[in-house]
């Protein structure tokens, strides 16, 4: 897999940015997209697909937002899912801000590290081993994590931290919740298949989101 390849991660980076009006016009490219060259993951994507053709532009972004920012499930910037406010997660910030820099990747409002933004500069890097390198150790590994986020247990769990803190919990679907875990197994198959390479979880880093989480609300009180 050379860098001419990966121009499909700028397209795909697209679900998981905050969703526009032409949102459901993109999804739809994705999906005409995946049919070509990644049929397998099709079915994967079909329930969130019609969820966005069938759902209003104001709920998309209520979604969205109580997915990744507000009592949110998870985060989509992967540094902190890997190493929370370790000091490890500083210095991945700075080696990514300057690979965007040098390639010219516009971070937008996120953070260096946020998923999408690390999506399309995968196809921008000159150096294909740093590429694979970002992958299996960057990408793959915070994917992971991100999607175990979405277990019930594990919401339940969150949820019960943020009433602690906040006395109150946004209301969440039962139904749809969870859509976005959805692309993120997508994407995560995409790369185990570009890339050619399995994660195997390692159990010394136990860091995760409900745990970041939960020591920041303690900090507080």
């Amino acid at each position: 897999m050379t860098n001419n390849n990966l121009n499909h991660y700028e397209k795909l980076a697209v679900l998981f940015r905050y969703p526009a009006a032409d949102f459901p016009e993109k999804v739809k490219n994705i999906e005409a997209l995946l049919k070509q060259i990644y049929p397998e993951t099709v079915p994967l994507l079909k329930d969130f697909a019609n969820y966005v053709y069938n759902t209003s532009q104001e709920k998309l972004e209520e979604i969205y937002t109580r997915t990744f920012d507000v009592q949110a499930i998870t985060t989509l910037d992967l540094g902190y899912v890997l190493f929370g406010d370790d000091y490890k997660r500083g210095a991945l910030l700075a080696n990514l801000s300057k690979e965007h820099r040098e390639a010219h990747n516009d971070c937008g409002t996120e953070l260096a590290d946020n998923l999408s933004n690390i999506l399309t500069l995968l196809h921008k890097l000159q150096d294909v081993e740093l590429c694979k390198e970002l992958v299996e150790n960057i990408i793959l590994p915070a994917l992971y994590k991100v999607i175990n986020e979405f277990n019930m247990e594990t919401i339940n769990l969150k949820n019960k931290i943020y009433k602690k803190k906040h006395k109150t919990i946004i209301e969440q679907s039962d139904d749809y919740g969870r859509i976005y875990r959805q692309p993120l197994l997508v994407i995560y198959k995409i790369l185990e298949k570009d890339f050619n390479c399995k994660y195997s979880p390692n159990e010394q880093n136990d860091t995760d989101f409900t745990k970041s989480v939960k020591t920041e609300i303690e900090i507080d009180q």
